[in-house]
């Protein structure tokens, strides 16, 4: 508490049960916000929004929500409409009857049957192309702290 770093990397929370979980903020269905939204708990979306959204919690998109942008969080579950980039930290869910256009990044994706996806699909972690880089620079690294 006292003089202690602060812990430069946020964490996402375990996986939570959404039927359970205790929304922070809920932009409801009929509703039309513009502009960037960042949170740090779990938050719903049912209108319709444009813009940007960063966190590194959950979003929830539900089946009335209407989203273009780009959104940035942990994880994502979503069953409405979405044009844009998506980049998630921890996993993606497509929950039927979800629309997605655009790009996802994520480590785990989810795509239920009766999902519509067009767009392209990046899983982040290594891959062997990045695994061989990294060798060669641990071993171009060893080579040159070695003693003459």
């Amino acid at each position: 508490m006292f003089g202690g770093k602060k812990e430069e990397n946020k964490q996402v929370k375990k996986p939570i049960d959404i039927d359970k979980a205790d929304i922070k903020a809920f932009l409801g269905q009929g509703s039309h916000f513009e502009g960037k939204l960042n949170f740090d708990e779990l938050v719903r979306l049912d209108g319709n929004f444009t813009g940007e959204i960063c966190s590194s919690d959950t979003l929830i998109v539900g089946e009335t929500a209407s989203i273009e942008g780009q959104i940035s969080v942990g994880a994502l579950i979503l069953s409405g409409r979405f044009v844009g980039g998506i980049k998630a930290t921890t996993r993606v869910e497509l929950r039927a009857p979800a629309q997605v256009e655009g790009t996802i990044e994520t480590p785990c994706l989810k795509i239920d049957e009766k999902v519509v996806f067009n767009g392209e699909i990046k899983m982040s972690g290594n891959t062997p192309q990045q695994t061989i880089k990294k060798i060669e620079n641990n071993k171009n690294k060893d080579e040159k702290t070695l003693p003459e």
